[in-house]
């Protein structure tokens, strides 16, 4: 917008009450955002905006009338060319003092915060994100970058000098980039799951080819154009659009050096297997593959925190975050006191335009996913389904309902497979150590929380729990809510390909490889 705004600092604590201003800006761009529909929109390669090999529709989850743009497709020869731009750009963007792409790459982060209403208001329209995790999704990419950047300067570049054997050497630990770094992100969270690591991956000295989630084409657009206005240099930071053929392409290319992906864990360990070491040596690969994420709810819980925060991280984002709780496992003596508090607030669930502030749940992101909600509803059974287990005919959306289950067979497979879908099942156990078991049983481990208003308990949890999130009677989330800075967030078992997370001290070195320096003097 041209008119200057007030600066509203944005975190996930923020948002629980935020600025009424906030709710006006974000208004006033997405009016702006409705008017201005059906637009085309390009690849940026080698600092040029460029056509691909045809184009492809965004539509909205909210309203499949509503023709968000048009977006060029990039063939397998357009990735090529962005990779082959991007090789050649690295031996100066490797040379440049990281001071001073630190200076760039925070430019780039403070265009994404100065546009956060305009860029929230896209990720709103185009994922189905209500108002306040959309603008949350877009603020968290600054946040990122910006925590990255903190990094570098923090470790002064990662230059250290080590022990000496005499005053005639010199030795050090220098950690340098990779080279050329793809990046393929999720639809769930364009923004923050696009402009995080490729802000990473700049800040380290690499090059980067961002392909995003095709639902996310738009969001995606508007990241790069912060990096285009932030100065990156031509080749720098390249921008490819499409399905599934631009990942596949971009994975294949031998020159490519390193990998950060974001999405299922079956394509995740596929890109694992077979791209670390095509090359005849290991390759680099930060995965972040989902979640099946477990609460337990002991008998000396607190039921009404407890349904607030297992509601919240199950039905936020329609389901459809990789930290959303799917499963509760909760002492048999509270089960049906804790059922029916989760069902009411189930029930309560605002459903809607996510771009209306009253709204809590938008649309799942498309037919397919709409398919699937439907098709995980047959399976669940009659008299499974305590609330939900429907489709919703608000406008020409893909709306559904948010679902409770209970007493699911041990052997249902929906225990164990991530839906993406706002569907969490309830189980009753007979003690700690049953729950405990449960809650492990799966080969994912990214989130996870317990309800307990004992101490030991919860010190228990800590100890016992195999996955990398971990929450302690959060009423916000159960398993949900991590923000830069004050939450890691990474996974253990099949939810990681590096067992780092972001946000915290050890994220930003795995865009390096260390290298050792002896310098005897005469």
């Amino acid at each position: 917008m041209s008119k200057e705004r007030k600066h509203i600092k944005v975190t996930y604590s923020t948002l629980g009450s935020p600025d009424p201003l906030l709710h006006e800006y974000f208004e006033e761009d997405v009016a702006a955002l409705k008017a201005n529909l059906g637009k085309s929109y390009q690849l940026y390669i080698d600092g040029k905006w460029v056509e691909g090999a045809g184009t492809f529709e965004g539509r909205s989850p909210i309203n499949t009338d509503w023709l968000l743009g048009r977006f060029a497709r990039a063939a397998p020869a357009d990735v090529d060319r962005a990779v082959a731009a991007a090789k050649t750009a690295f031996p100066g963007w490797r040379d440049t003092p990281w001071q001073e792409r630190t200076e760039l790459v925070n430019r780039f982060a403070d265009l994404i915060s100065e546009r956060l209403f305009e860029i929230a208001a896209v990720v709103s329209m185009e994922i189905g994100k209500n108002r306040l995790e959309a603008i949350g999704d877009v603020e968290e990419a600054a946040d990122l970058i910006r925590y990255c950047v903190d990094a570098m300067k923090d470790n002064q570049g990662f230059d250290r000098q080590l022990l000496s054997e005499t005053d005639q050497h010199f030795n050090r630990s220098v950690l340098k980039p990779y080279g050329v770094w793809g990046v393929i992100g999720p639809f769930n969270f364009p923004a923050a799951l696009t402009g995080g690591p490729t802000g990473a991956a700049l800040i380290a000295g690499n090059t980067v080819v961002l392909k995003p989630a095709a639902e996310g084409s738009l969001t995606a657009f508007m990241i790069a154009q912060c990096a285009v206005d932030a100065g990156i240099p031509a080749g720098v930071f390249n921008l490819v659009l499409g399905g599934d053929d631009p990942g596949i392409a971009l994975t294949a290319n031998p020159d490519l050096a390193g990998l950060t992906f974001t999405g299922s864990y079956d394509v995740g360990m596929s890109i694992i297997r077979n791209f670390s070491t095509a090359g005849g040596y290991f390759r680099p690969v930060i995965a972040e593959m989902g979640g099946k994420n477990p609460a337990i709810v002991t008998a000396n819980a607190d039921l009404d925190k407890a349904a607030l925060g297992v509601m919240r991280s199950a039905f936020g984002l329609t389901g459809q975050k990789c930290s959303a709780c799917s499963r509760v496992y909760v002492d048999e003596s509270v089960k049906d006191e804790l059922l029916s508090k989760l069902v009411d607030l189930a029930a309560d669930v605002a459903v809607g335009d996510p771009t209306e502030a009253d709204t809590y749940m938008g649309p799942i992101i498309g037919e397919a996913a709409y398919e699937a909600y439907q098709s995980y509803v047959s399976e669940l059974g009659d008299g499974k389904i305590l609330t939900g287990g429907e489709t919703l005919p608000i406008d020409k959306g893909y709306f559904v309902a948010p679902t409770v289950v209970a007493d699911l067979p041990d052997d249902h497979r929906l225990w164990q497979h991530e839906m993406f879908a706002p569907i969490v099942a309830v189980r009753g156990v007979e003690g700690r150590d049953e729950a405990m078991r449960l809650a492990n049983g799966v080969a994912l481990g990214l989130t996870a929380g317990i309800y307990t208003e004992d101490d030991d308990e919860a010190e228990w949890f800590l100890n016992n729990i195999e996955a990398g999130v971990l929450y302690v009677n959060r009423a916000t989330g159960a398993t949900t809510g991590a923000w830069p800075g004050y939450q890691s967030f990474g996974g253990w078992k099949g939810s990681t390909g590096s067992n780092k997370a972001s946000g915290s001290y050890y994220y930003l070195q795995q865009y390096m490889r260390e290298q050792s320096h002896t310098i005897v003097g005469g």
